[in-house]
């Protein structure tokens, strides 16, 4: 089986943060690590070198592999900001079309900027997706 490659590391969260640019995109991503911190109430981690996630908990596939993730976190993109919402999108409809310009994918929120969205929605979309995954993984979860 393949080793996966994304893994928690030792990197400096502000450091890392520091390194984005533009200028725009290296603010919201300090809005988020505030955010994420305030709903989470955990230390962040830099997971594959640009992923800040939030916890962790312990996965296993339907073919056996066994894995780690984070519940929450973001990763500040070249071309967006990914939100990753472990809990999927469906429970979210209402919320997703009050909170503005946006696309989603497999576990993913990808936004421009937060300029562009409600930033009180995607907190409530971001804290309802930590709790579900952390209820769902209660077993399994380690902070």
């Amino acid at each position: 089986m393949a080793e996966i490659k994304t893994k928690p590391g030792q990197e400096n969260i502000t450091d890392f943060l520091n390194t984005i640019t533009p200028e725009n995109k290296k603010k919201d991503a300090f809005q988020l690590l505030a955010l994420f911190e305030k709903i989470t109430g955990l230390a962040p981690q830099l997971w594959g070198g640009a992923i800040v996630g939030f916890g962790k908990y312990e996965y296993q596939q339907k073919g056996g592999q066994k894995g780690e993730w984070f519940l929450a976190g973001f990763s500040p993109r070249k071309s967006n900001i990914s939100i990753y919402t472990m809990a999927g999108f469906e429970q979210y409809e209402s919320l997703l079309k009050q909170l503005g310009k946006h696309k989603t994918g497999m576990g993913c929120l990808y936004i421009n900027k937060l300029a562009d969205i409600d930033i009180t929605v995607l907190e409530q979309i971001a804290r309802s997706s930590f709790e579900e995954i952390k209820k769902k993984s209660t077993t399994l979860v380690r902070y």
